[in-house]
């Protein structure tokens, strides 16, 4: 028996006895084709990078259906007689790009470029999809949706989102954002080309339209009966020999993301039931629709949204579908199952949305049971039984007809609160109620709540019978939410617990509220009515984005590089080398344990697993080497721990295997026997360091200097905030392409390291180290990285270290691909720390003095963490402070060294001077912009405080730019509106702040060789990494403007002819570091030295030669003459300032929900100075992918450890960074054209890193829209308002924690309030 598919339209054909059925379909496509655009990030279907299309064909209704499905969850046998489509076989770089591969590229809308084939496979599925419907075109609406499942931690979203929506035929060209094939105020669209939805090279091949045969149940351990008979018949045989022979049921497989415990069981027999045609159907008659078990929720939505039956019934099921919308991505409901869910629910207690609003919805289960036999239960009962038994099935879902009596009215919600409004999140909490109301009394209601901590949905049945045959009123109202908080109560463990149940009234209290026909009492003259959601605008932006032609091309913005090679999938990262012969693969065992002794390690049962060739520790590391996994220049760190562990995630050991999934399956394997007798506590805070004295010192010129005399400055304040508390968590850094290396043995004992890395000269120092070899023994090479964000500097190090040392000791070639949980743990975040502050301060708000006292976890390990004390204070100096002290401490505890991660210090730095000002604006009753403005440094402070990095007088743009930015964002007019908006709302509350930053760049030696070849083209080697920051897009452009001096025939076509190549450290040698925004402008800065050593080497020629001469020509005399046609220099910046400083400013509006907690940002204005951008585009990228990433620390990313330090949210089911419907809804950027700035690289400034910093402006207005609900709060409880503006806002500012300060009992308050007033009327 064969299984036969597809993949881009090539036939494959595998024996079925050959494969093992747990192998997933992206397993197969990376290990054993060539097709490598289908990308491994988080391998649980929650990021999108491992989206490809299936499409299998319908012989019944002769037609082939196309969706897309997470392949790292689906499994290879589940794909049988269906075509495979990847973003190269949409179009690739050999047969033409397709069309969304080119808008991609030309909206600038990839960077790392690591999640664009996932994006480009979801927007051509949404592209299909349209097509097949009946209006046929795309909307803007289903633009914006076609990647709501996909990460990405670079672009900040908006230049993918413009891409989705050029090619709606609704689409307002005015409303796309910059690119290169319209410029705003063109009205000709031509240039956007229509989809055509058979342009793509492969189709649906016509030897897949056979029929499938169910596959003999008795001869593979893969089985496809197609008959529910011929499955019982298999399930009796399996249960007769349960004690022997485990099995599987598949339908989409997709619980394995949530329950990855199933990645590694292997079972005998797996039995995919999609094939069922019973299990496969949707039937409806007069009493309902009744759904099979396997159809997959995509479809369900589908089918509910056809329902025609009486407005009432269509009313129902549309909004069933609606939120079923709302469960999980896309790509997941595709192939995810509506009785998989609930069979995940029962037997599992997941936190199911289609549990809790089909129970509302009164739906039924049956069942096929082998003790049982056929049965038909209530949801309820089915939830409420035991939990199914492995043989058991659920054969179908009905969902009854509703009919209301005569003169009654049914009414039907659902609710969820969950941390991204359009799914993709499992909820803190859902709901979904019925109710039948005649006349204003509730007849009769089903009232369900789930996925609060809870086993399974229930219904609350006790409310239900209170409310029946009651008029709701306040009272009713008040009484039902009481009765409910005994109902609504979280299992002990459940995270956030009290918010959780907070929800459950204000769901209920939205729902019954409706229900109240009677006139409400709240005057619209009070300003207060119950205010119903308003639909939230799509997603909009602006940009004003300088060209500058006085460096052409340099200054033009210029498409990325290779864009469209990673929008295809064929650009190459570290894991898509092909792996050598014999390759081996590693995965890391790490530490559970902060501080203990490491007695042994062993496996489970001592059986060693399957594929494990070694265990490599520091017992392995060479006679002449040295247990390092990172060297720097200014210390080292080990590769393994030695007698003891320092923290958790430290690593203990790497084993090594015959294949990834082995190497991965045996760390879970593994044991650890730790010892902790005799041993001191371990140090878990920064208050334990400081009080044991357990510190790194900090080198004297990386301290920051202090500002005037902050005692003198205490005494002439009228007013003092003394030992004020602020506390500070981390972030991880989430690159879509985890830490990876690939090491292979050379001749006389040299080794070739390809590594994901920021720092391959530091990669190089420390595999030397660890090997005992001279480095000149040691090859890195790095062509690109799948993003890096700091957390590929330090952290890549010891990961490249440990396969060089295990391909040295086994001497065959060694790859790891860190999963992502061991990633999170092992990689760490930002620093987390302790700020106390006392500030004195005029009644004008104007600051005297600012002391601080700040601790600093930089964990176990010292790493990069010198780094951050001078970058904190550095933005944080962005007011005048009058004077400024601290004193900083450096914590060693046995935590996790940390990462630097962008911005690393200064995102915190920014943030503890917001707080400062929110507190001293709160204290004097003042407008907090008011604060800001009269704060704002004069040029003569600001060289008071940054002394040299100051600039001359007119390169200090902050303060005009503050005005700037007041005037383009209308925010004096807008502040008003947003006053008017607060006083008429009850239940939503907004928010506007205005923000400044000030970031210090610093510049580092930066190697460029620039060489032309005997065809007139150009290679060009830098130190620097393209890490998706646009590096070679900018080295290119100033490599053909420096050329281009020369002024021969030809010159203006050589940005054509330019290649920059990847980073080898032996061929590049002082690299150095790629971070803190300017290796750009180092690069830039060093091939442009190296092309004019090239113009003054070439210039004699052109001046020998007889009238013009063309490029080629003169490059074909340069070889004839021997001229050296290559040029290596060094760029160093000591004949400039070594740093500079950057400004910028943001106005951001927010709109926060009070019943949820739910914060939308629905504006930001950004004015960002980038001097003379040496392209405009790369740097609006930077902004926007900065900015978002910022509003992911400030508002959404908790980065939650145990009380051990062991991280709790390692997985994309818990950590949650940003997506495209928690970005801006309005999202203006305007790049400065900064002037003259004659000691910068043309001009330019950096732009990677400090946009981040004005995300804090998100977390400001937040923090106004919450100040204004505890007003209000206050007003009800009838306490004093001036209590409730006196409060810190943490980071991130989550929807727990914004609920929690505008009161988690702000509807039992109400009704309170309310009931109050009335009895006094």
């Amino acid at each position: 028996m064969s299984l036969v598919f597809a993949i881009n339209g090539q036939r494959f054909e595998l024996e079925l006895s050959s494969v093992d059925p747990s192998t997933t379909l992206l397993e197969f496509l990376r290990y054993q084709t060539s097709f490598k655009s289908v990308k491994l990030s988080c391998g649980e279907g929650g990021c999108g990078a491992c989206v490809v299309l299936l499409s299998k064909f319908d012989p019944v209704l002769q037609k082939v259906e196309d969706f897309t499905v997470s392949s790292c969850l689906t499994l290879l046998c589940s794909v049988n007689h269906c075509n495979i489509t990847t973003s190269e076989g949409l179009g690739n770089s050999r047969d033409g790009f397709h069309p969304i591969h080119k808008r991609l590229s030309g909206f600038h809308a990839s960077q790392c470029g690591f999640c664009t084939p996932g994006m480009s496979v979801s927007l051509f599925s949404a592209l299909l999809d349209a097509d097949k419907s009946q209006y046929s075109d795309l909307t803007v609406v289903e633009a914006e949706k076609a990647v709501s499942g996909n990460l990405c931690r670079c672009t900040g979203y908006r230049p993918i989102v413009d891409a989705c929506k050029s090619f709606a035929s609704d689409v307002d060209i005015e409303d796309l954002g910059l690119n290169s094939f319209c410029r705003k105020g063109d009205k000709d669209s031509s240039s956007l080309t229509r989809f055509d939805s058979e342009k793509r090279i492969c189709t649906f091949p016509e030897f897949l339209k056979d029929e499938i045969k169910s596959v003999d149940s008795g001869m593979y351990r893969w089985c496809s009966p197609a008959s529910v008979e011929e499955l019982s018949s298999l399930l009796e045989a399996c249960k007769a020999n349960s004690n022997t022979v485990s099995m599987k049921l598949v339908a989409g497989n997709t619980s394995m993301g949530y329950y990855k415990d199933e990645r590694e069981q292997n079972y005998d027999k797996y039995i995919d039931i999609t094939r069922i045609p019973h299990l496969k159907e949707i039937r409806e008659n007069q009493n309902g629709v009744e759904i099979g078990s396997v159809v997959t929720i995509s479809k369900v939505i589908a089918a509910l949204k056809e329902i025609r039956v009486s407005p009432g019934v269509e009313k129902i099921f549309g909004k069933l579908a609606t939120h079923m919308e709302m469960i999980a991505a896309r790509f997941i409901r595709n192939f995810g199952s509506i009785g998989g869910n609930l069979v995940m629910a029962q037997r599992k207690q997941f936190p199911s949305d289609m549990a809790t609003i089909l129970l509302a919805a009164g739906a039924f289960v049956n069942i096929m049971s082998s003790s049982r036999g056929l049965e038909k239960l209530t949801l309820e009962e089915f939830l409420e039984r035991s939990p199914l038994e492995a043989h058991d099935l659920v054969l179908s879902i009905e969902i009854p007809f509703w009919h209301s009596e005569t003169n009654s009215e049914l009414f039907f919600e659902t609710y969820r609160a969950a941390p991204r409004p359009h799914g993709s999140a499992l909820a803190y909490l859902n709901a979904a109620f019925l109710a039948e109301v005649k006349d204003t009394m509730v007849v009769n209601c089903r009232l369900a709540f789930g996925a609060y901590g809870t086993k399974h949905a229930i219904r609350c049945k006790e409310i239900e019978e209170f409310l029946s045959g009651k008029v709701i009123t306040d009272k009713v109202l008040y009484e039902a939410i009481t009765l409910l908080g005994n109902v609504v109560v979280p299992e002990d463990g459940t995270s956030n617990p009290a918010y959780r149940s907070s929800l459950a009234p204000g769901f209920l209290f939205k729902f019954l509220h409706t229900l109240m026909t009677h006139p409400t009492t709240d005057k619209p003259s009070n300003g207060y009515h119950l205010d119903p959601p308003k639909p939230l605008p799509m997603l909009s932006s602006s940009q004003n984005v300088p060209i500058n032609n006085e460096y052409n091309p340099v200054g033009q913005p210029v498409t990325k590089v290779g864009a469209s090679l990673q929008a295809s999938g064929e650009a190459v990262y570290v894991d898509d080398i092909p792996s050598p012969t014999n390759c081996l693969y590693g995965a890391f065992i790490y530490s559970k344990k902060p501080f203990a002794r490491i007695k042994g390690i062993h496996f489970k049962d001592d059986l060693v697993p399957t594929g494990v060739v070694a265990v490599i520790s520091r017992k392995d590391v060479p006679k002449g080497g040295k247990n390092i996994g990172m060297k720097i220049g200014l210390g080292s760190d080990q590769l393994f721990a030695e007698d003891f562990t320092t923290s958790v995630g430290e690593c203990i050991a790497f084993v090594v295997a015959d294949t990834q999934r082995h190497a991965d399956a045996a760390v879970n394997l593994a044991v650890v026997e730790y010892e902790t007798e005799d041993l001191e506590p371990p140090i878990l805070s920064v208050e334990d360091a400081v009080k044991k004295s357990s510190l790194f010192d900090i080198i004297p010129f990386l301290y920051p200097q202090q500002v005037g005399d902050t005692s003198k400055g205490m005494a002439e304040a009228d007013h003092q905030i003394l030992s004020s508390e602020i506390r500070l968590g981390s972030q991880y850094v989430f690159y879509m392409e985890t830490q990876t290396a690939l090491a292979v043995g050379d001749e006389d004992n040299c080794i070739v390291v390809y590594s994901s890395t920021q720092t391959p000269q530091y990669v190089q120092s420390s595999v030397a180290a660890c090997l005992g070899i001279p480095e000149n023994n040691i090859r890195v090479i790095t062509r690109r990285v799948g993003g890096g964000f700091g957390g590929k500097s330090v952290k890549s190090m010891p990961v490249a270290t440990a396969c060089a040392l295990a391909a040295k000791k086994l001497q065959r070639p060694v790859r790891t691909y860190v999963n992502r949980k061991t990633d999170m743990i092992m990689t760490g975040g930002r620093h987390p720390m302790k700020i106390t502050y006392s500030v004195g301060f005029k009644s004008t708000g104007k600051i005297t003095a600012l002391e601080l006292e700040i601790l600093i976890d930089a964990g176990a390990s010292y790493g990069f963490s010198m780094f951050i004390p001078s970058n904190l204070i550095g933005s944080l100096k962005k007011y005048n402070w009058g004077a400024l002290s601290f004193d900083i401490k450096l914590c060693k505890t046995n935590l996790l060294s940390r990462a630097i991660m962008r911005s690393p210090g200064d995102v915190q730095g920014t943030y503890i001077a917001e707080a400062i000002i929110e507190n001293i604006a709160s204290s004097l009753s003042l407008e907090v912009d008011t604060i800001r403005k009269i704060n704002l440094h004069t040029h003569e402070s600001l060289a008071l405080f940054y002394k040299d990095g100051a600039g001359e007088p007119h390169e200090y743009t902050l303060s005009s730019m503050w005005d700037k930015v007041g005037v383009s964002s209308k925010f004096e007019e807008r502040v008003s509106v947003v006053r008017e908006f607060n006083e008429s709302n009850m239940w939503r509350k907004r928010g506007i702040s205005r923000v400044p930053i000030i970031y210090e760049v610093l510049l580092f030696a930066t190697p460029g060789r620039v060489s032309v070849l005997s065809d007139g083209t150009i290679v060009v080697e830098i130190g620097g990494i393209e890490l998706g920051q646009g590096l070679w897009t900018k080295v290119k452009q100033m490599t053909s403007y420096a050329l281009g001096m020369l002024q021969c025939d030809g010159t203006e076509e050589l940005l054509e002819k330019i290649r920059v190549i990847q980073s080898d450290s032996l061929s590049m040698v002082q690299g150095n570091f790629t971070g803190g925004s300017t290796t750009s402008e180092g690069s830039c800065a060093a091939v442009r030295l190296c092309c004019e050593t090239l113009v003054e080497r070439l210039k004699p020629l052109m001046e020998r030669s007889d009238g013009p001469i063309t490029w080629n020509e003169l490059i074909s005399q340069a070889y004839a003459q021997s001229v050296n046609l290559s040029a290596s220099d060094l760029y160093t910046p000591k004949d400039t300032p070594m740093q500079y400083l950057n400004y910028g400013t943001a106005v951001s509006e927010v709109e926060v929900d009070l019943v949820t907690g739910q914060t939308t940002v629905l504006q930001t204005d950004i004015l960002y100075d980038c001097g003379k951008s040496l392209n405009p585009a790369v740097d609006l990228g930077q902004i926007e992918g900065s900015f978002v990433q910022g509003l992911g620390f400030f508002m959404l990313e908790e980065y939650i450890e145990d009380p051990e330090g062991l991280l709790l949210t390692d997985s994309t089911w818990t950590y949650k960074i940003p997506t495209v419907d928690t970005i801006p809804k309005q999202f203006n950027v305007e790049i400065l054209n900064g002037g003259c700035h004659e000691k910068r690289v043309l001009s330019s400034k950096a732009s990677g890193e400090p946009p981040l910093l004005l995300a804090a402006s998100v977390h400001c207005a937040t923090r106004q829209a919450v100040k204004e609900a505890r007003k209000q709060l206050c007003m009800w409880k009838g306490e004093n308002g001036s209590s409730g503006s006196a409060f810190q806002l943490p980071v991130p500012a989550t929807m727990p924690v914004v609920k929690e300060l505008c009161g988690l009992d702000i509807i039992e308050s109400y009704l309170e309030w309310k009931l109050h007033d009335n009895s006094n009327l």
